[in-house]
């Protein structure tokens, strides 16, 4: 009896988060035939567990900032076609003290702040309605950065990826081993010419030399009611402003990070910083702390989520209801991102700075660009 022959991919990939997504985008438009192949049934990870905010504005100045923009023009590119929905557009930066305004004059200075302005306190007052943060210096505002629905963007996209341009997904498949030209999963053999392997916060199970000094970040969030108003803006605080690199690296940072070390350690010490956007049901999506381990234990701590709202009640001032918590994981280094190929035609892909909504996507137009190269050099 003759068995059916293997279907051939031009490329395959492993993992069907944003980082996975956006490959299969650019080897999509790039013509080729597309496979992903993912071990859970549905997005699960730390692509829906966050705040869908495609963040530009603070993003590390160079190679990282370009990511972003690229990255920010592609959403756009494809939001419409695949049904998602922009819920916001915008950034106001609150600065709450002078050493904050400093940080943000600085930026405004460099080649980053296209698209940006500082608002005085009574144009930033103006700007922010009914938000009246307990102290306010001005507010710098950005119209580059975008926000949307994680939870239903992500499979949105996956689902306009097969219906646009054909990409095929094997969803609740693992890959139990990858060889030049082929995967090994639990649903059989796969043969591609090219593999891209996105592996997210999953360090061990495939390729772990190649994700060594690779570590784990741990985040809380929450989602609180409507507060009765639309925010201008997604928003973010002080605390952000030493944590982006595109600020944090300015020099004029120092003065701020060490007056925040001495009214908020707590914060600092938690890896919190402020973001808040909005849902279309009016709800906010608050967050972030930032803890660090090769495991992280799977708890969410009152304590941390204390922080957090305490930071949101100095800047909005009434805390809505919270009406949903959980936490979520992704992959950390110090670098933005690595790519390594481990194996002729293999490539291991890892966003490790939890900009994958807002990076992902450039990166993926690099790697697929690269592929090209090494197949044009081969021939």
């Amino acid at each position: 009896m003759e068995t059916e022959p293997l279907a051939f991919y031009d490329v395959a990939i492993v993992g069907a988060g944003i980082v996975g997504l956006a490959h299969a985008l650019a080897a999509a438009r790039d013509g080729r035939r597309v496979l992903v192949v993912d071990r859970d049934a549905q997005a699960n990870g730390a692509s829906i567990r966050n705040f869908g905010f495609i963040t530009v504005t603070g993003q590390e100045r160079g190679d990282v900032w370009h990511r972003a923009r690229r990255s920010r023009d592609v959403w756009l590119e494809v939001a419409g076609p695949a049904g998602i929905a922009i819920e916001q557009r915008g950034l106001a930066m609150i600065a709450q003290r002078p050493e904050a305004r400093a940080v943000c004059e600085a930026f405004l200075e460099t080649d980053m702040a296209e698209d940006c302005a500082w608002l005085d306190r009574a144009a930033a007052e103006a700007l922010l309605g009914e938000i009246r943060p307990a102290r306010l210096e001005g507010v710098l505002s950005s119209a580059v950065d975008i926000r949307v629905e994680s939870r239903t963007a992500i499979p949105k996209l996956a689902a306009w990826l097969t219906e646009k341009y054909g990409v095929e997904f094997q969803r609740g498949v693992a890959v139990r081993q990858v060889e030049p030209g082929q995967l090994e999963t639990t649903a059989g053999t796969v043969r591609a010419a090219e593999i891209i392997v996105c592996p997210g916060d999953d360090l061990t199970t495939l390729f772990p030399d190649a994700l060594a000094g690779i570590t784990r970040c741990k985040l809380q969030m929450l989602r609180l009611a409507s507060p009765g108003y639309t925010l201008p803006a997604a928003v973010m605080s002080d605390l952000s402003l030493v944590r982006y690199l595109g600020y944090a690296a300015l020099p004029e940072a120092h003065a701020l990070r060490h007056r925040l070390e001495a009214e908020q350690p707590d914060h600092l010490g938690n890896g919190i910083h402020l973001i808040v956007t909005q849902s279309a049901d009016g709800s906010l999506v608050v967050g972030d702390s930032h803890h660090y381990a090769a495991t992280p234990d799977p708890f969410a701590g009152a304590r941390v989520d204390d922080l957090i709202l305490d930071e949101f009640r100095a800047v909005f001032g009434h805390v809505p209801p919270v009406i949903e918590r959980w936490t979520g994981t992704y992959a950390s280094a110090a670098t933005h991102s690595r790519v390594t190929s481990p194996l002729p035609g293999v490539r291991v892909v890892t966003v490790t700075s939890g900009t994958g909504a807002s990076t992902a996507f450039a990166l993926a137009e690099e790697t697929i660009a690269a592929i090209g190269l090494v197949e044009r050099s081969i021939r």
